[in-house]
This record gives structure tokens, sequence and C-alpha cells, in this order.
């Protein structure tokens, strides 16, 4: 491979939660592990992976001038987008209009949320639900009303669209948070399947905000469509949120993009996000953006996918054949795996608490999965290198499992 994801990044004192919170934030980040025990960061959505090198050079080159004051989103930060959208999704007739900042994809979602509900209503969304939905609908007065994800026969993570329609109506809902790919079940949405929701969000008059941060992060042999793509009627009740942080591991440079083909959503939540005179983007966020939307970002995307791929065959593989109790569904995109634990914490009369904590002793600090809705699940993070996931399995297998 052209870049490297194999080196074993210290993150340590380098302003990351993921190692840096352990043992400090009791109820959201693990617990330091016992003596004898290093960490391996396998719980919140970041990648122990270097970031493309030309979001550095991208950044130092524009450090190198000593002024940074007011500025506007430069033509090549929009053309660096569609050209972007274009390659990788394949979307058309995108234009600059029709794109706006966002500080990041969470506060978009609220925006866009504020701008045709008010708190108290309700807003649909799927289960297991990400934590960020969660809280930040909460936090903000609305009422989440859950439309739980089914397994098929095939255990595949599936949409329940006369559960969707019937809770729609019941509780008068006109918003929804679509998620896709799917946080935390990793599923990367067919195009019937986007349709058939689009469908039941049309007739039931719901505006849809789709969260399509993960849609970059696509494991192999299966392909992301977004949201607007589907219809021309989705196209227009739909507001779609992106960024390079999930792609590019820039979360920490803050930095989110709208994609809203409708002129009249487009205005009402531009309006909602520009009022508070906080969503103002950050100058080196835009030239990271650059930097990652370079031709080398497109390689090295191609690249992550690829190990990302060979991470997730090998752990699913692992659980499978190690771990009896444990039930896994292989993830198709993003980079994290929703552990079932429930028959072996029952057949080991374990509480799911008593599990956890068994890996985090050991140095696997791996996530609650019930923040996510999922009552004996935990959520693993394998975006780090393969001989990291392989020592952790190894940890699990010998001392917690």
């Amino acid at each position: 491979m052209k870049y490297d994801f194999t080196t074993i990044m210290d993150r340590r004192g380098k302003d990351a939660l993921a190692v840096d919170s352990l043992g400090k934030a009791p109820g959201f980040a693990p617990d330091m592990p016992k003596e004898g025990f290093d960490a391996i960061p396998m719980w919140i959505a970041d990648m122990n992976f270097a970031t493309v090198p030309t979001v550095q050079e991208a950044i130092i080159e524009r450090t190198k001038h000593p002024a940074f004051g007011y500025f506007h989103p430069s033509k090549e930060y929009f053309d660096s987008i569609i050209r972007w959208q274009e390659t990788r999704h394949k979307v058309t007739g995108l234009t600059q209009e029709c794109i706006g900042y966002e500080n990041g994809v969470l506060g978009g979602v609220i925006s866009a949320l504020t701008a045709f509900a008010a708190p108290g209503d309700s807003v649909l969304v799927h289960s297991p639900t990400y934590i960020g939905f969660t809280n930040s609908i909460n936090n903000n007065g609305y009422h989440i009303v859950h439309s739980p994800l089914k397994k098929d026969e095939k255990g595949i993570w599936r949409m329940d669209f006369e559960d969707m329609d019937a809770k729609i109506k019941a509780k008068k809902i006109h918003v929804a948070v679509f998620c896709s790919p799917h946080n935390p079940c990793g599923r990367v949405w067919e195009r019937w399947e986007i349709e058939k929701a689009m469908e039941v969000y049309r007739e039931n008059d719901c505006i849809v905000i789709s969260d399509e941060i993960w849609s970059d992060i696509i494991l192999e042999g299966y392909h992301h469509i977004p949201t607007q793509s589907v219809s021309e009627d989705a196209k227009n009740r739909t507001a779609a949120f992106y960024a390079p942080s999930k792609t590019f591991n820039l979360a920490g440079l803050v930095g989110s993009y709208h994609i809203i083909y409708n002129d009249y959503l487009r205005d009402r939540i531009r309006a909602k996000s520009s009022k508070p005179h906080y969503n103002s983007m950050n100058v080196l966020s835009m030239h990271a953006l650059i930097g990652a939307y370079k031709p080398e970002g497109y390689e090295w995307v191609d690249e992550l996918c690829q190990v990302l791929t060979e991470n997730v065959n090998y752990a699913c593989d692992y659980i499978k054949q190690h771990f009896d109790g444990v039930e896994v569904v292989k993830p198709q995109g993003t980079y994290m795996l929703f552990l079932d634990c429930q028959k072996w914490c029952e057949s080991h009369g374990k509480t799911i608490e008593e599990l956890e904590k068994t890996g985090w002793d050991v140095g696997v600090a791996w996530q609650d999965g019930r923040m996510f809705h999922g009552p004996y699940a935990i959520r693993v993070n394998l975006a780090l290198p393969l001989s990291k996931v392989k020592e952790a399995l190894e940890r699990m297998e010998k001392y917690v499992f």
C-alpha cells in the first residue's frame, strides 16, 4: 500500500479523548486498565490512523502566511466538495448554492430540526440509535420516537416500514432523522430500502434530515447511495449532512457541510444556523477539507476501506469462532461492531456491566452499547492497525470471554 495503516500511533497527550479521557468520565469513557495492561482504544468513533499527508500539507502551507482574519469560503472549497460528491457518490447537478457550512453534523441536524419542529414535538429515529442523536434531540426538548430495526432471516438489519408509518401517523410526526450508513449497526442501505423509506416519509409529509457522515467508509462489496438521489421528491424533502472529519480523522478541526437542493428547506435551515453567529468556518478547517479532497485523498480512502474490510472480516470471523454466545452482524460500512452479548451474559450469570468492566481491566477500551439502545450491546471500534485488533481479540479470549 502507498499509505501507512500499520504504524501504532502513541496518541497520549495529543488531545485525544480516545486515550486521555479513560478513567476520567464515568458513564461515558471506559475505565483505565489495571496495572500491567496498556489501553487499546476501541470506543469513541475516531481512527488510530494518521490522516492523509495532504491535510497537514495544506494546513502548514496556509499557516506560513501570518494573517488569519475574516474570510469567506473559497471557490476551491466548494469545487472540492462538488468534485468529491461527483466522483465518490455519482452525484450530478450539485452547485455551490446547495452547499452550506456546518460546525458539525449534529449541529446541522439540530438546525434543521428546529427549523421545522417545535420543542415537545415527536421525531422519528431508528434504533439502535447513535448517542449523538439521543443527546442532541433530547437536550433541545424534542421527543424521540424509535422505530426499531429488525434482523431478517440472514441476520441483516432492516427497516420496519410498517412500524415507521404507524408511528409517524400515531404521533403526528413531520420530521424524521435518517442515518445512512447506519450507526451503530453499520448497514449500507440498498436503493430499494431508501426508496421505500422515502415513500413512507412522503406519504406522511415528513421533512428528512439525513446524516451521511459515514458515506465514505464503505466496506468491500457495498456502495453508498445518497438519500437525495433516489427520487425527485427525496431530493426536495431531504437535508443531507456530510463531513471529511469521520473519513479523514479530522473531528478536532471542526467542519462539516450540508447539501440542500430545495430553496425553502435551505433558507429555513440557514436562517436557524446563522442567527446565533456561532456556525462559522475556521480557516484551517477549510484548508484541511481542501487537502483531504485532493487526488491523494481519493487514493487514501480507497486503501483505508481495504484495511477496514480486512479488520472487520478478521474480527467477525474470530468472534464467531471463539466467543460462544456473542452475536455479531458483519457491518457493511463504518468501522464499528455492535456486539450482542445477551446469550453470553445469561449463560454465565454476568451483567453487561461486569462484562464491560472485565474488558476495560485488561485494556480493551470498548464502549457501553446500552447508550445506543442495545440492552446487552458493546460497540467496538476497529479503526486501528490489524496487529492491535488481533491483540485485543486475544485478550478478550484469554481474560474476558
